[in-house]
């Protein structure tokens, strides 16, 4: 009972912070759905999920997505993404939830200290990006970190980047979903149909509260937050794997 209404709390917040700031869904559920539901279902919530509130989202954001960058990043995040669902048929439970909770860290390290360093636009970086994003989606399900990091060092605007990631997470997450069901490294969570439900309604809810927190709270104020609950999440992951480790 207590894990249900962790996970719906996990997905609800989580949807709610991909409302705010345009990404977060993954950064801030990934960690406690992988903690709650183990490596294998938690990422496989966290792309249902992600695919969906991206989805909702797009919806009133459509207008403003930069497709070109778009094209570039989803179609190189695809191809990362097959050796992403490789990975998953031989890294060690134990590992792969340390893996995911260094990986998220480490991107939001990255991503914090590469606030006020601005580099040319190029498409190297795009591509890079774009297959980093699609490896970390599917292992780990947090493909945000490596596009975030590149809007960042880029300068890329905010209102046209957080309206590009809803196209984006839900290409990576429908993606990254066929690309393990079709390879065998995962199947459909055995959740009851009642909890799936509740997730779905969760997500929902989410993003109406989130749609209306974000013409309150300053965008600066709402990425501060998902950091600090991202990190909280990412190290109780990588406490859970080491304690499998030396269990």
């Amino acid at each position: 009972m207590w894990t249900t209404v962790l996970v719906i709390a996990a997905v609800l917040i989580g949807s709610s912070m991909q409302r705010i700031t345009g990404m977060g869904f993954a950064l801030v559920a990934a960690p406690f759905l992988v903690l709650l539901l183990g490596p294998i279902d938690g990422v496989i919530v966290v792309n249902v999920c992600g695919a969906l509130t991206a989805g909702v989202i797009l919806t009133r954001v459509f207008r403003d997505v930069d497709w070109r960058r778009y094209g570039i990043l989803a179609v190189c995040a695809v191809i990362g993404i097959v050796p992403g669902s490789y990975v998953l048929q031989f890294v060690p439970v134990a590992w792969l939830e340390i893996s995911i909770g260094v990986l998220v860290a480490a991107g939001l390290t990255v991503s914090v200290n590469l606030g006020r360093v601005v580099v040319r636009d190029r498409l190297s970086f795009r591509v890079m990006a774009g297959m980093t994003s699609g490896v970390m989606n599917t292992t780990a399900g947090v493909g945000g970190p490596a596009v975030s990091i590149y809007a960042i060092a880029t300068g890329w605007p905010q209102r046209s980047f957080a309206a590009t990631m809803q196209p984006y997470f839900l290409t990576i997450g429908l993606a990254s979903l066929s690309s393990k069901f079709a390879l065998g490294s995962a199947g459909v969570p055995e959740l009851p149909v009642l909890v799936w439900i509740l997730i779905g309604c969760a997500c929902i809810i989410g993003l109406i509260i989130g749609d209306l927190l974000s013409r309150v709270i300053e965008p600066h104020v709402a990425r501060r937050l998902l950091v600090i609950v991202a990190y909280l999440g990412s190290f109780a992951t990588i406490v859970r794997g080491v304690l499998e480790l030396l269990a």
